[in-house]
């Protein structure tokens, strides 16, 4: 996962290493604040050259540098070929009538005075099952926003309860990528992991699900709505076949999911269906098709609304958000490559004295990474590695540090705009942010479960409560593990 420093290069100071941080920082903030320009992405290309810059005085060739910020690149890969899949499948499955199948019968069977509370147990269902936030997110999350759009509910406050319910899964299951690399940077069992997240975990859900239907008990529905449902209902059934075909992409996605299929092969399986299902139902020809995988799916139904939620996808909706995934993670791996994060991390550790201290820490330095480098994988491997021999030292499993990385890393992902997960679920929405218009951008807050979890987590620190103390044979296993590591070291094996 990182790259090792070159040993004839000292880590650097921790007021070195936070140059490139305050200054990115600060570019992004003077951008979007004062210019009101929602764009980071060259705020973080200047932010990786100031790094280099830094690294450069450290004694860091530009080829180090380069190869850091290439790694993290490389492992990001799949994420991003992930993204670009999506944008392809989006397109095909509205084409197919997959998408407008969902929303349809959800306006059906959904009312708004429930809505966004069926919304988060909805996805939360969806991704405990087949461990996806995104996959989640894409499919299930999208016809959601659909139906919320249909009943007059702002499209931030849909997305608000997609991502509670879908990053539950994402925390919880055992299929999922981020709850197993948890478990693996801590040396914890994964299923102890998952049952020791129940205690944040639950309460957010829960708090977050009570909010989510007092709001959506507030609605009423009334015959400008109602005649508004009419014409979204009208719409799809004049221009799509509405009935149990057209969810079969999906069905094959979430068998495949479930199954442990890889989400790339899963998505375009998802994809090839959906593009078939359009040729043979509507009978699109072959260009027609990769026009729509490409630059997005194009109808007018007669209904404006209908219409701005059914023309989207395609690969060009996702250049936006892949090329701000690369900024960022070449900027994170800038700052890893050269020391800078250890070194924030290092001077933590120097002034953490007891639990308390620890856990929040550890909690607030993965927000830090995944704020910083862009990079959910990273918020969960850098205070992973770091953090554990304190854990071990003060006498606490390394349960409470497994609990503490996913609670800061992998459900407050889609809450930072340019993060992974965060580029992931504005493109994937429909988030659009534009110059003097952030109000998409509330979806942050109204995530409610994202945020509440690490908020009660570090409470628990403080209070001393739900905070695992190492058993005897974790310790023993960790005693054995560092006396193997120190033996290999002396033979060189390391």
């Amino acid at each position: 996962m990182k790259q090792k420093q070159s040993p004839n290069i000292a880590i650097p100071s921790l007021g070195v290493a936070l140059i490139p941080i305050i200054l990115t920082m600060g570019l992004l903030g003077m951008q979007i604040f004062y210019y009101d320009d929602f764009t980071p992405h060259i705020a973080l290309a200047i932010g990786f050259a100031i790094t280099a810059l830094v690294g450069w005085f450290q004694g860091f060739r530009w080829k180090d540098i380069e190869a850091g910020a290439f790694h993290v690149l490389h492992v990001a890969m799949p994420s991003i070929a992930t993204l670009i899949v999506v944008g392809m499948l989006v397109s095909t499955w509205i084409a197919s009538g997959t998408v407008p199948t969902l929303i349809y019968y959800g306006l059906e069977l959904i009312q708004p005075e429930w809505f966004l509370a069926a919304t988060m147990l909805l996805c939360s269902v969806v991704s405990l099952s087949i461990g996806s936030s995104w996959t989640t997110v894409g499919t299930v999350g999208l016809a959601l926003v659909g139906i919320g759009t249909a009943f007059g509910i702002p499209i931030y406050w849909t997305a608000g309860a997609v991502v509670s319910g879908a990053l539950f899964g994402d925390k919880v299951s055992p299929l999922s990528d981020t709850t197993n690399l948890a478990a693996a940077v801590t040396e914890t069992n994964v299923f102890d992991h998952i049952r020791n997240m129940m205690p944040t975990t639950i309460p957010a859900m829960i708090i977050a699900l009570i909010i989510y239907f007092l709001v959506g008990g507030q609605s009423t529905t009334d015959t400008i709505q109602l005649e508004q449902i009419d014409l979204f209902k009208q719409g799809l059934e004049a221009n799509f076949d509405i009935g149990f075909l057209p969810l079969l992409p999906l069905l094959i996605v979430m068998a495949m999911a479930f199954f442990k299929v890889s989400p790339i092969p899963a998505l375009f399986t998802g994809f090839i269906v959906g593009a078939l299902l359009a040729v043979a139902n509507y009978g699109y020809n072959f260009n027609e098709v990769l026009t729509f995988a490409h630059s997005g799916f194009k109808i007018e139904t007669g209904t404006t609304y209908l219409d701005a939620l059914l023309n989207r996808g395609g690969v060009t909706s996702m250049t936006w958000v892949v090329t701000l995934m690369m900024f960022a993670l070449s900027f994170g791996g800038a700052l890893e490559h050269t020391g800078c994060l250890e070194s924030v991390v290092s001077s933590i550790m120097r002034k953490t004295k007891n639990f308390k201290g620890l856990q929040t820490n550890a909690i607030l330095t993965s927000i830090a990474t995944n704020t910083v480098s862009g990079d959910v994988y990273l918020s969960l491997a850098l205070p992973g590695r770091m953090y554990g021999p304190e854990y071990d030292k003060l006498g606490y499993s390394r349960l409470n540090l497994s609990r503490a990385i996913e609670e800061g890393g992998t459900i407050v992902s889609p809450l930072i705009p340019w993060n992974a997960g965060g580029a992931f679920v504005m493109g994937t929405l429909g988030l659009a942010v534009t110059p003097g218009d952030y109000s998409n951008l509330l979806y942050i807050p109204l995530a409610f479960a994202c945020w509440l979890a690490p908020v009660i987590g570090i409470f628990y620190a403080q209070m001393g409560w739900f905070s695992k103390r190492a058993e005897a044979e974790d310790k023993s296993d960790q005693q054995s593990d560092e006396t193997a590591v120190a033996h290999n070291e002396a033979q060189g094996v390391i």
